[in-house]
């Protein structure tokens, strides 16, 4: 049997790599220890309490929490990305048990590129301000990624507790990953959307939607082009996850410039002038030449 979105291995089993190939997702139980998350959590906190400071660290708040009482406590942040530097935090993305399902999708050179702890805020909306802004629009990751190929790249996405359609699991249109990348923009949404929360504009919306119930610990690998988001969540708690990006260090950097990613890479530089002062010209290559981090191999492009 051929198998497309995955390379031989002696880890995955010839069904497993089936179901890759056909959904574009694998879910592996109980991967990251309690200890580890508890360990994750703590971390998280102290960043949030601004006990640590973290060199290029990028806070992102729900917009709900700027404009009402809709979460209570204000240091709370609905993610935070670009944790490279905070040894603690990098420490998930380059886990072996981690790493070793991901030589399986991008080979033996692995770059983590693009890392990030989400708190996805309670959104009971029953406030006035609460405009279910703790959803994430259906979307494709590869359109904010300016490198090739997809086929050798992939997502580790971890669960910090149980995750379910109560307080917004991930959904995922399985087999997906085998069309194109679709056209991006922030979706239409009562309420506005967080920033580069961007969704698909077009998409078969009668395809199957599939909800990832995940436990503690639970990680989901997933194929760049997979379509996915996330719901609102529902309940009074706040829902963790932490996640990574990992690309082959064998792929190559492509110009957005005239393609469908050109308003992400606009957007990002107008983001980093804004509140960094660059003024210099920049291309979205450049902010993940400065992200990417070797975990694995030999740093080869990337």
């Amino acid at each position: 049997m051929e198998f497309r979105y995955t390379l031989d291995n002696n880890l995955l089993t010839p069904e497993q790599r089936h179901f890759y190939d056909e959904n574009g997702y694998l879910l592996i139980k109980n991967l990251v220890s309690g200890e580890d998350i508890e360990r994750f959590s703590n971390e998280f906190a102290k960043i949030c309490k601004k006990e640590v400071q973290v060199p290029g660290l990028v806070i992102t708040r729900d917009m709900a929490v700027a404009k009402s009482e809709c979460v209570p406590d204000p240091r709370t942040v609905y993610r935070i990305e670009e944790f490279q530097e905070d040894e603690e935090l990098f420490r998930y993305c380059s886990m072996p048990q981690i790493l070793k399902y991901v030589e399986c999708f991008t080979g033996p050179n692995i770059m983590a590129m693009y890392m990030m702890l989400i708190n996805k805020p309670p959104d009971s909306g029953k406030r006035p301000l609460c405009k279910k802004t703790s959803r994430n629009p259906m979307h494709q990751d590869l359109h904010f990624l300016p490198f090739r190929p997809a086929d050798l790249m992939v997502c580790a996405w971890t669960a910090m507790e149980r995750i379910d359609r109560s307080n917004g699991c991930l959904a995922v249109l399985p087999g997906t990953h085998k069309g194109s990348l679709k056209r991006h923009d922030y979706p239409d949404w009562e309420g506005g959307v967080n920033t580069l929360f961007y969704g698909m504009l077009d998409y078969n919306k009668n395809l199957p939607r599939l909800h990832l119930v995940m436990e503690k610990g639970d990680t989901v690998f997933f194929h760049p082009l997979l379509i996915h988001g996330s719901g609102i969540n529902r309940t009074q708690g706040f829902r963790k996850a932490i996640v990574c990006h990992y690309a082959s260090a064998d792929c190559q950097y492509i110009d957005v410039k005239g393609t469908s990613q050109e308003n992400i890479e606009k957007e990002v530089l107008e983001i980093a002038q804004r509140k960094y002062g660059v003024s210099t010209p920049t291309t979205l290559k450049d902010f993940w030449i400065r992200r990417g981090r070797l975990v694995k191999g030999e740093r080869t492009n990337l």
